[in-house]
Parts: structure tokens; sequence; C-alpha cells
């Protein structure tokens, strides 16, 4: 049960709390979608699974006011197993924070979230994963290049620079020239 774009912005919409909110998540998710498409050549993934996916990652951002961002995902994962998508949709929400959050990454940083392990299991979840490495909603919004990232991936230890760095070996960096210039979103 792939949601088709239509019905994606329609969840988009009745999800975000303000117009702002609205514009600033399904931008971006517009965005890691593109940036997924680069890294589809030569690859064996369902297409439609990843753009469905890229476009919903973040729809937990519109519930996080009031609590911490780090429960985004989770919260994601909720709404959509909430409208009746299964597990194969709703994962892409819960798996796609930094380069994977571990039980013990839980555990260990105390992260107000179920204690679990929400990392991707699937190359679809792992692109999409990836692909949001390279875009912020912050403000203003930027494209992350693949060198300033490692640098903040590094922050969380060896471990995950290390998962980075071997996300950026087998995928390759996203062209980021052509979207910064159509969005206006420089690239840091």
């Amino acid at each position: 049960m792939i949601p088709t774009d239509r019905e994606i912005l329609a969840i988009h919409r009745d999800a975000a709390p303000t117009q702002a909110d609205f514009e600033s998540v399904y931008t971006h998710c517009q965005l890691v979608c593109s940036l997924a498409e680069q890294f589809f050549a030569g690859l064996d993934v369902d297409t439609d699974l990843v753009r469905a996916g890229a476009l919903l990652h973040d729809l937990g951002v519109y519930r996080v006011a009031g609590t911490a961002y780090i429960r985004h995902g989770v919260l994601g994962h909720e709404t959509l197993a909430g409208l009746g998508f299964p597990d194969e949709i709703c994962r892409f929400a819960s798996c796609h924070t930094g380069v994977g959050i571990t039980r013990n990454d839980v555990l260990t940083q105390d992260l107000p979230i179920p204690v679990a392990d929400y990392l991707p299991r699937t190359r679809e979840e792992e692109l999409v994963m990836y692909a949001d490495k390279f875009h912020s909603k912050r403000t203003p919004p930027v494209f992350v290049s693949g060198d300033s990232y490692e640098v903040i991936v590094s922050r969380w230890g060896a471990a995950k620079a290390a998962t980075f760095a071997d996300l950026r070996r087998r995928y390759g960096d996203p062209a980021l020239d052509a979207l910064s210039a159509d969005t206006g979103h420089a690239v840091v």
C-alpha cells in the first residue's frame, strides 16, 4: 500500500499545524526525495517505496511542539500507523534519524523514546536515511555537504562517523549545486 504523491500531499496538509510548518517540512521531504533519487542508478530498490518514504519520513515533525525533537521519528511512525499504513511505510519515519539510533544509544543517552533499535533494515530505508543527511530545515534551510555532515556526525562518536563514512563510500555524495540554485538554499 504505497500512497500516491497526491495522497502524501493531503497527509502533510492535514498534519501541519500551520502553513509555515507545512512549507518547511513538505519542502524538506521533497528535497530528500530528490536527493534519494540520485542514488537509484544501478541499485535494486523499490523506487516507488523510496519516493513515498522520503516524502513521509518527517511527518512527526508536525507533532514535536513542546517535546524533544528526537521524538519526531517515533511520532511520525505513530501518525502513519494511525492512518492505517503498514510497518513498511511507518519505519521510514522511525528509522531515519542520524545514521540510526540503537537500543544502547537510547539507554546510554537517556533518549526520550521507547527503548528499541531505530536502524534501517532495508536498502530503501537506508537510502532515505542517507539522503536526509544532506538537507536541513534549520532557518534558513541549507544543503549539507558530505564533509560537513561528517563533522556533525563525529560528535556522536567514532562508530557513527564510521557508519556515515561507509554510506558515503557505498552511495557517494549527491550533487547539491543544482538543487541549491533551484531553491536558493546554500550548501554548507
